[in-house]
């Protein structure tokens, strides 16, 4: 009888086990196939003057200075403005509203914006920001991006500050240190590389955003760094080439993808890193 249960145990076990191995197998192979066309595809358009001329028009040649420029700005500025309304609020979560009624309702809020599809984020900042200005511009392209960027690190922010030992906070408090000075101090100290790879995971999120940007900062072909104006930006240049007929922008938009990629992959190995020294420290 028991030898019967072992039996059938142990084949369930292996079934699962066959289940999962080969489902991991199956999405780790379309990730192959799809960084593989990728990096093919892309590789080729890789050059300097992919970083030093700016896009071209149809039929000619050229790069990305333009678009690279006006992504790293446009980002810049909606990590710049996300990240300590992200950080606040998330520490609001975790040390004072952890036991009110608003703490739920935040929560939940967050939570919608955290899974909200990027075109809505996109459609009401033209609404509150491009229909108001009557232009687009740069600004509105970086608010889009900072809505995105804020629920993720509120988020990670929270969650982080959730695992910090309570006895840390409670020795702290008993030597007389306020409220405000053991969360500086103490928390976002313990917590700290968690909330930088928050940090970068929402870096990671909005490096490929498309939808936003074309209903806020659209596109521009020249070089530009007024950010009262339309700027040039990867994603929508890669969009725009790529639905293009020539050989030449369909090259540069593999190489803005490759791009793009590879900076993501390197955010989220700097992450992992500073995750695992989280958990070894």
């Amino acid at each position: 009888m028991k030898r019967a249960l072992y039996r059938r145990r142990r084949f369930w076990d292996r079934l699962f086990l066959s289940l999962c191995v080969a489902a991991a197998v199956f999405g780790l192979g379309w990730l192959a196939l799809i960084l593989g066309s990728l990096i093919s595809e892309g590789a080729a358009g890789l050059s300097p003057t992919l970083f030093t001329e700016m896009t071209p028009p149809p039929g000619a040649t050229g790069g990305l200075a333009n678009a690279i420029v006006g992504s790293l700005f446009m980002d810049a500025l909606a990590v710049a403005a996300g990240t300590p309304i992200g950080i606040m609020a998330g520490s609001y979560l975790a040390e004072y509203g952890r036991h009110t009624r608003i703490a739920l309702p935040v929560g939940f809020v967050n939570d919608i914006l955290l899974s909200a599809p990027s075109i809505i984020v996109g459609l009401f900042v033209y609404e509150v920001v491009v229909v108001r200005m009557g232009h687009f511009s740069a600004w509105a392209g970086a608010a889009s991006l900072m809505v995105i960027v804020i629920p993720v690190v509120v988020r990670t922010t929270e969650n982080m500050l959730l695992l910090v030992p309570s006895g840390l906070r409670e020795a702290a408090a008993a030597l007389g240190a306020p409220r405000h000075w053991v969360i500086r101090t103490v928390t976002w100290r313990a917590a700290r590389a968690g909330i930088v790879t928050g940090v970068l995971l929402a870096v990671a999120r909005i490096s490929g955003e498309t939808a936003p940007l074309l209903f806020t900062s659209l596109n521009n072909q020249f070089w530009s760094t007024d950010l009262n104006q339309p700027m040039a930006n990867l994603p929508v240049t890669i969009f725009n080439f790529a639905n293009s007929a020539y050989e030449e922008l369909h090259r540069l938009a593999w190489a803005g993808a490759l791009l793009i990629t590879l900076a993501v992959l390197a955010l989220s190995i700097l992450a992992r890193l500073l995750e695992s020294k989280r958990s070894t420290t």
